[in-house]
């Protein structure tokens, strides 16, 4: 048995056993029915139009359908990073000298091999969460989307995604073959990380000052050693020298489209969570509700708490809560930081929840622009009301508890603003005059 084929082996056994993440089957029962159901997202619409002869993909002899797919979907080419651990579908093509290139914008995620067999497409899907496919790198007359509902389970839909089918986002340590060195474990990123243990297993091009990661970094052999140098892997502009980036769309792994990653696939996975949850809990009612002879619409406390902290963790993401602070500012290599603030909704004073800070946080207005997105607006009518509930005693001062207090007074107001002038259909509390109430420090006694 080949050592990939073995790696492949031991890393399913790893994650499925050592880590209990055995995926959670509940959504696959109804009302979410996951793999039964039929999506409906930005991959299956693009398949449809292939169908009909309304999209015609051409194929590249190097590239295969990545360019005309990134085009039908509005990726920018400048999201680009590579990732060379062993750790996704295709683990016998990547490398160090041959990793793996993701693009993504808000709906959808596609990674590229070098003579890959095929794309690695998951799409956020309004009612089923992250939808996962394959489209065959061989030239076909109407190329197809693959949908896959097994394999990618095992790592996609575990406590590591909070228990739904989810987007991943990992750092590992690799040795020089890109092959994860899991003894000494792994880590799940999201914009809570600690600058200090992001990115093993990727490139990263940018500047951030002293500000240490795991990126650009490969261990020889197989222990990792005490105290770890990675000097070299800091403040890469250029990554040349490490591969041939000739073959690629771009040269870059840009630092600010990983760190924009990272938010978003934890964002999204609280947004599926919160469907799930509220689509399970008033499922479940409704049973109880037959059994127990209530009334068809009594709402049950139960119901109401699931609800609730689905929602709680929901806002959580949406607003930044714990986001790791900036030591000293962030720079990528590529256009990302232009072209990303361009595709968002601006307020009349030019305004957007997409504008970069990347001098002590992400975002200039720490409110995520995922609350535009399909998967936000296709919430159960219970999880969205109280949503909006929430983030309007937050951002008007009503609730000055712990949790925002990253939050100052002129944050939260220019958010409400912005929300106020871009978001159509706010509720009710949303279109009257509020002034922002500053947060009251009470000292100790």
């Amino acid at each position: 048995m080949s050592r990939q084929v073995l790696t492949a082996v031991a890393t399913i056994l790893s994650l499925s056993l050592t880590n209990g993440l055995v995926a959670d089957d509940e959504f696959e029962e109804p009302p979410i029915s996951y793999s039964s159901s039929t999506p409906a997202n930005c991959i299956s619409e693009l398949q449809s139009k292939i169908d009909s002869g309304e999209v015609n993909l051409k194929y590249d002899d190097h590239f295969g359908y990545l360019p005309e797919v990134l085009s039908s979907l509005d990726v920018p080419i400048e999201s680009q990073m590579f990732v060379f651990s062993k750790t996704s579908l295709q683990l016998r093509r990547i490398s160090p000298t041959t990793p793996r290139a993701v693009y993504f914008n808000e709906n959808v995620y596609i990674g590229f091999c070098q003579d890959g067999d095929v794309l690695e497409v998951s799409a956020s899907d309004p009612n089923l969460g992250t939808v996962f496919y394959s489209m065959r790198q061989e030239q076909q007359d109407r190329p197809q989307f693959r949908r896959h509902t097994d394999a990618c389970m095992v790592c996609h839909s575990s406590s590591r995604t909070e228990g739904v089918p989810g987007h991943l986002v990992r750092s590992v340590f690799v040795d020089t073959d890109g092959t994860p060195i899991l003894s000494s474990g792994s880590r799940v990123v999201d914009h809570t990380t600690p600058f200090e243990h992001r990115w093993g297993g990727w490139y990263v091009t940018g500047t951030h000052g002293s500000q240490q990661h795991l990126g650009n970094l490969t261990i020889d052999g197989r222990d990792v050693p005490e105290p770890l140098d990675n000097s070299a892997g800091q403040n890469v502009s250029k990554l040349a020298d490490r591969f041939d980036v000739s073959k690629y769309l771009s040269p870059h792994s840009d630092i600010v489209a990983l760190m924009v990653l990272e938010h978003q696939a934890l964002t999204q996975n609280r947004l599926t969570k919160a469907n799930f949850a509220t689509r399970q809990a008033l499922a479940h009612e409704k049973m109880l509700n037959e059994m127990l002879e209530n009334p068809p619409n009594k709402r049950l406390d139960s119901t109401t708490r699931r609800i609730q902290n689905a929602g709680d963790e929901l806002v959580e993401a949406l607003l930044f809560v714990d986001e790791a602070k900036l030591k000293e500012p962030i720079a990528g290599t590529s256009e990302f930081n232009r072209v990303f603030p361009e595709a968002g909704a601006h307020d009349k004073a030019g305004r957007s929840l997409r504008d970069f800070d990347l001098k002590t946080r992400l975002f200039q207005y720490p409110c995520s622009y995922l609350i535009y997105s399909d998967a936000f607006n296709g919430l159960p009518a219970e999880t969205k009301s109280y949503v909006w509930q929430r983030l309007w005693n937050i951002l008007s001062g009503t609730d000055q508890s712990d949790r925002f207090a990253h939050l100052s007074v002129a944050d939260r107001k220019a958010i409400l603003e912005i929300l106020r002038a871009t978001v159509r259909d706010l509720p009710d509390v949303w279109t009257a005059d509020a002034k922002v109430e500053p947060r009251v420090n009470v000292a100790a006694n």
